[in-house]
Protein backbone atom coordinates (compact mmCIF):
# COMPACT_ATOMS: atom_id res chain seq x y z
CA UNK A 1 0.00 0.00 0.00
CA UNK A 2 1.05 3.65 -0.68
CA UNK A 3 -0.59 5.27 2.52
CA UNK A 4 -3.04 7.15 0.41
CA UNK A 5 -6.97 6.56 0.95
CA UNK A 6 -9.15 4.83 -1.59
CA UNK A 7 -11.70 7.44 -3.16
CA UNK A 8 -15.31 6.37 -4.20
CA UNK A 9 -14.08 6.35 -8.01
CA UNK A 10 -11.56 3.77 -7.37
CA UNK A 11 -8.35 6.27 -7.19
CA UNK A 12 -6.11 6.91 -4.57
CA UNK A 13 -6.39 10.38 -2.62
CA UNK A 14 -3.37 12.48 -1.23
CA UNK A 15 -3.55 12.39 2.78
CA UNK A 16 -2.78 15.36 3.20
CA UNK A 17 -5.29 17.20 1.35
CA UNK A 18 -8.89 16.69 2.78
CA UNK A 19 -11.96 16.12 0.95
CA UNK A 20 -14.51 18.86 0.95
CA UNK A 21 -18.04 17.85 2.36
CA UNK A 22 -21.07 19.16 2.02
CA UNK A 23 -20.65 23.39 1.15
CA UNK A 24 -17.35 24.28 0.22
CA UNK A 25 -17.57 27.65 2.18
CA UNK A 26 -17.96 25.34 5.26
CA UNK A 27 -15.86 22.59 4.50
CA UNK A 28 -13.09 23.98 1.91
CA UNK A 29 -10.51 21.70 0.86
CA UNK A 30 -7.45 21.92 2.33
CA UNK A 31 -3.85 21.01 2.91
CA UNK A 32 -1.71 20.75 5.75
CA UNK A 33 2.06 21.36 5.75
CA UNK A 34 3.06 19.76 9.39
CA UNK A 35 0.82 22.34 12.25
CA UNK A 36 -0.12 24.76 9.06
CA UNK A 37 -3.19 24.53 7.05
CA UNK A 38 -3.28 25.96 3.81
CA UNK A 39 -6.66 26.42 1.62
CA UNK A 40 -8.09 27.70 -1.54
CA UNK A 41 -5.54 29.89 -3.20
CA UNK A 42 -2.86 28.72 -0.70
CA UNK A 43 -2.85 24.77 -1.13
CA UNK A 44 0.04 25.29 -3.87
CA UNK A 45 2.40 22.22 -4.76
CA UNK A 46 1.63 19.25 -3.96
CA UNK A 47 4.70 17.79 -3.18
CA UNK A 48 5.70 16.90 0.31
CA UNK A 49 7.83 18.36 2.95
CA UNK A 50 9.77 14.58 2.98
CA UNK A 51 10.05 14.72 -1.10
CA UNK A 52 11.10 18.03 -1.30
CA UNK A 53 13.76 17.26 1.34
CA UNK A 54 15.37 14.05 -0.40
CA UNK A 55 14.90 15.42 -4.18
CA UNK A 56 18.07 16.89 -4.42
CA UNK A 57 17.43 18.42 -7.59
CA UNK A 58 15.74 22.34 -8.09
CA UNK A 59 18.14 25.36 -7.31
CA UNK A 60 19.83 26.21 -4.73
CA UNK A 61 19.08 29.58 -3.64
CA UNK A 62 17.72 28.72 -0.38
CA UNK A 63 20.91 27.99 1.51
CA UNK A 64 21.17 31.78 1.03
CA UNK A 65 18.29 32.76 2.57
CA UNK A 66 17.34 34.40 6.31
CA UNK A 67 15.77 31.15 7.73
CA UNK A 68 18.53 28.87 6.43
CA UNK A 69 21.13 31.79 8.02
CA UNK A 70 19.59 31.10 11.95
CA UNK A 71 20.38 27.63 11.57
CA UNK A 72 23.49 28.24 11.08
CA UNK A 73 23.95 30.67 13.63
CA UNK A 74 22.12 28.05 15.67
CA UNK A 75 25.12 25.32 15.06
CA UNK A 76 27.60 28.15 15.75
CA UNK A 77 26.41 28.83 19.19
CA UNK A 78 25.96 25.22 20.18
CA UNK A 79 29.99 24.18 18.59
CA UNK A 80 30.83 26.82 20.64
CA UNK A 81 29.40 26.20 23.72
CA UNK A 82 29.89 22.31 23.21
CA UNK A 83 33.85 23.35 22.14
CA UNK A 84 34.47 25.53 25.65
CA UNK A 85 31.84 24.88 28.33
CA UNK A 86 34.67 22.69 30.46
CA UNK A 87 37.12 25.78 29.70
CA UNK A 88 38.65 26.91 33.03
CA UNK A 89 39.48 30.46 34.12
CA UNK A 90 40.23 32.07 31.09
CA UNK A 91 41.29 35.48 30.06
CA UNK A 92 40.05 37.02 26.84
CA UNK A 93 43.33 38.60 25.19
CA UNK A 94 42.70 41.05 22.39
CA UNK A 95 45.36 42.51 19.82
CA UNK A 96 46.54 43.50 16.57
CA UNK A 97 46.87 40.82 13.46
CA UNK A 98 49.43 43.08 11.64
CA UNK A 99 52.19 43.05 14.66
CA UNK A 100 54.98 41.21 13.08
CA UNK A 101 57.13 38.97 14.76
CA UNK A 102 60.60 40.63 15.51
CA UNK A 103 58.14 43.90 17.23
CA UNK A 104 58.34 44.15 20.78
CA UNK A 105 54.65 43.85 21.07
CA UNK A 106 55.10 40.63 19.87
CA UNK A 107 57.83 39.41 22.97
CA UNK A 108 55.06 41.11 24.93
CA UNK A 109 52.15 39.06 23.99
CA UNK A 110 54.66 36.07 24.21
CA UNK A 111 55.03 36.99 28.01
CA UNK A 112 52.04 37.80 28.50
CA UNK A 113 50.47 34.48 27.08
CA UNK A 114 53.26 32.34 29.50
CA UNK A 115 52.52 34.42 32.28
CA UNK A 116 48.64 33.60 32.14
CA UNK A 117 49.71 30.16 31.69
CA UNK A 118 51.69 30.19 34.82
CA UNK A 119 48.43 30.52 37.30
CA UNK A 120 46.86 27.83 35.33
CA UNK A 121 44.76 30.30 33.38
CA UNK A 122 43.54 29.10 29.35
CA UNK A 123 44.31 32.71 27.16
CA UNK A 124 41.19 33.14 24.41
CA UNK A 125 42.42 35.01 21.52
CA UNK A 126 41.08 35.93 17.87
CA UNK A 127 43.00 32.83 16.73
CA UNK A 128 45.04 34.60 13.93
CA UNK A 129 48.82 36.38 13.42
CA UNK A 130 50.17 39.01 15.58
CA UNK A 131 49.71 39.58 18.40
CA UNK A 132 46.77 37.38 18.77
CA UNK A 133 49.75 34.48 17.88
CA UNK A 134 52.17 35.65 20.44
CA UNK A 135 49.70 35.34 23.42
CA UNK A 136 48.59 32.17 21.94
CA UNK A 137 52.07 30.81 21.57
CA UNK A 138 53.24 32.10 24.99
CA UNK A 139 50.86 30.07 26.56
CA UNK A 140 50.94 26.77 24.25
CA UNK A 141 54.90 26.90 25.04
CA UNK A 142 54.40 26.96 28.46
CA UNK A 143 51.76 24.08 28.97
CA UNK A 144 48.84 26.03 29.15
CA UNK A 145 45.31 26.29 27.42
CA UNK A 146 45.66 28.35 23.99
CA UNK A 147 42.43 28.99 23.06
CA UNK A 148 41.77 30.84 19.78
CA UNK A 149 38.17 31.17 18.09
CA UNK A 150 38.66 32.60 14.82
CA UNK A 151 36.56 34.61 12.54
CA UNK A 152 35.74 34.07 8.38
CA UNK A 153 37.61 37.03 6.62
CA UNK A 154 38.35 37.52 3.05
CA UNK A 155 42.13 38.72 4.21
CA UNK A 156 42.83 36.14 7.06
CA UNK A 157 45.34 33.22 7.03
CA UNK A 158 43.17 31.42 9.68
CA UNK A 159 44.02 29.98 13.15
CA UNK A 160 47.79 30.30 13.77
CA UNK A 161 49.53 27.32 14.59
CA UNK A 162 50.06 27.64 18.55
CA UNK A 163 46.13 27.30 18.83
CA UNK A 164 45.57 24.23 20.95
CA UNK A 165 41.50 24.49 21.28
CA UNK A 166 39.79 26.87 18.02
CA UNK A 167 36.49 27.06 16.75
CA UNK A 168 35.95 29.33 13.66
CA UNK A 169 33.07 31.08 13.16
CA UNK A 170 30.61 33.06 9.90
CA UNK A 171 29.37 35.72 12.61
CA UNK A 172 31.10 38.07 14.73
CA UNK A 173 28.09 38.64 16.99
CA UNK A 174 28.36 34.47 17.60
CA UNK A 175 31.97 34.90 17.89
CA UNK A 176 32.04 37.65 20.79
CA UNK A 177 29.40 36.07 22.83
CA UNK A 178 32.44 33.37 23.41
CA UNK A 179 35.00 35.89 24.12
CA UNK A 180 32.94 37.36 26.80
CA UNK A 181 30.87 34.19 27.59
CA UNK A 182 34.25 32.23 29.10
CA UNK A 183 36.75 34.60 30.68
CA UNK A 184 36.91 36.36 33.47
CA UNK A 185 38.74 39.60 32.56
CA UNK A 186 40.16 40.92 29.54
CA UNK A 187 43.24 42.24 28.20
CA UNK A 188 43.67 44.87 25.52
CA UNK A 189 47.42 44.90 23.47
CA UNK A 190 47.66 47.86 21.07
CA UNK A 191 45.30 46.71 18.04
CA UNK A 192 43.15 48.72 15.23
CA UNK A 193 39.59 49.17 14.59
CA UNK A 194 38.68 45.51 15.62
CA UNK A 195 40.28 45.64 19.34
CA UNK A 196 38.58 49.03 19.46
CA UNK A 197 35.49 47.51 18.94
CA UNK A 198 36.15 44.42 21.46
CA UNK A 199 37.68 46.98 23.90
CA UNK A 200 34.33 49.23 23.79
CA UNK A 201 31.80 46.56 23.58
CA UNK A 202 33.93 44.60 26.73
CA UNK A 203 33.23 47.80 29.09
CA UNK A 204 29.59 48.60 27.65
CA UNK A 205 28.77 44.56 28.64
CA UNK A 206 30.46 45.35 32.19
CA UNK A 207 28.79 48.76 32.48
CA UNK A 208 25.70 47.77 31.82
CA UNK A 209 26.50 44.33 33.81
CA UNK A 210 25.30 41.93 31.81
CA UNK A 211 28.30 40.60 32.59
CA UNK A 212 29.50 40.86 36.14
CA UNK A 213 32.40 43.74 36.99
CA UNK A 214 35.46 41.82 35.10
CA UNK A 215 38.41 44.36 34.55
CA UNK A 216 39.50 45.59 31.34
CA UNK A 217 43.41 45.94 30.70
CA UNK A 218 45.05 48.27 28.76
CA UNK A 219 48.56 46.94 28.02
CA UNK A 220 50.86 49.25 26.89
CA UNK A 221 51.04 52.56 28.11
CA UNK A 222 52.69 54.56 25.22
CA UNK A 223 49.68 53.43 22.81
CA UNK A 224 46.77 53.23 25.25
CA UNK A 225 47.76 56.74 27.26
CA UNK A 226 46.55 58.73 24.65
CA UNK A 227 42.42 57.08 24.20
CA UNK A 228 42.72 56.95 27.97
CA UNK A 229 43.30 60.38 28.69
CA UNK A 230 40.82 61.60 26.40
CA UNK A 231 38.18 58.61 28.36
CA UNK A 232 39.20 60.74 31.80
CA UNK A 233 39.43 64.42 30.71
CA UNK A 234 36.75 64.26 28.19
CA UNK A 235 33.90 61.67 28.68
CA UNK A 236 34.35 61.69 32.23
CA UNK A 237 35.13 65.56 33.03
CA UNK A 238 31.83 66.15 30.86
CA UNK A 239 29.77 63.41 33.09
CA UNK A 240 29.05 60.81 30.31
CA UNK A 241 30.75 58.12 32.39
CA UNK A 242 31.20 57.74 36.16
CA UNK A 243 33.85 56.81 38.39
CA UNK A 244 32.47 53.85 38.27
CA UNK A 245 32.40 53.49 34.80
CA UNK A 246 36.52 54.80 34.62
CA UNK A 247 37.44 52.51 37.40
CA UNK A 248 36.84 49.30 35.02
CA UNK A 249 40.09 50.73 32.98
CA UNK A 250 43.59 49.81 34.59
CA UNK A 251 46.35 50.84 32.14
CA UNK A 252 49.67 49.19 32.39
CA UNK A 253 53.03 48.33 30.88
CA UNK A 254 54.02 45.54 33.04
CA UNK A 255 52.84 41.78 32.64
CA UNK A 256 53.15 41.19 36.41
CA UNK A 257 51.01 43.94 37.18
CA UNK A 258 48.66 42.88 34.27
CA UNK A 259 48.34 39.30 35.73
CA UNK A 260 47.82 40.54 39.49
CA UNK A 261 44.71 42.49 38.31
CA UNK A 262 43.74 39.34 36.35
CA UNK A 263 44.25 37.34 39.65
CA UNK A 264 42.59 39.45 41.64
CA UNK A 265 39.23 39.22 39.22
CA UNK A 266 39.16 35.85 39.44
CA UNK A 267 39.53 35.40 43.72
CA UNK A 268 36.63 37.71 43.82
CA UNK A 269 34.72 36.25 40.55
CA UNK A 270 35.24 32.43 42.58
CA UNK A 271 33.96 34.90 45.64
CA UNK A 272 30.67 35.21 44.24
CA UNK A 273 30.10 32.09 42.15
Amino acid sequence: MDGRQQGPDGDRTDPNVLPAEGLADEHPDERRQGPVVLRRSRMGESSTTDQRLLDSRGPTDWVHTDPWRVLRIQAEFVEGFGALAEVPHATTVFGSARTPRDHEEYSQGMRLGSALAGTGCAVITGGGPGTMEAVNRGASEAGGLSIGLGIELPFEQGLNPWVDLGVNFRYFFTRKTMFVKYAQAFVCLPGGFGTMDELFESLTLVQTKKVTKFPVVMFGRSYWQGLYDWIRDTMHASGKIGDQELGLLHLTDDVDDAVRVVQEAYAAWDATH
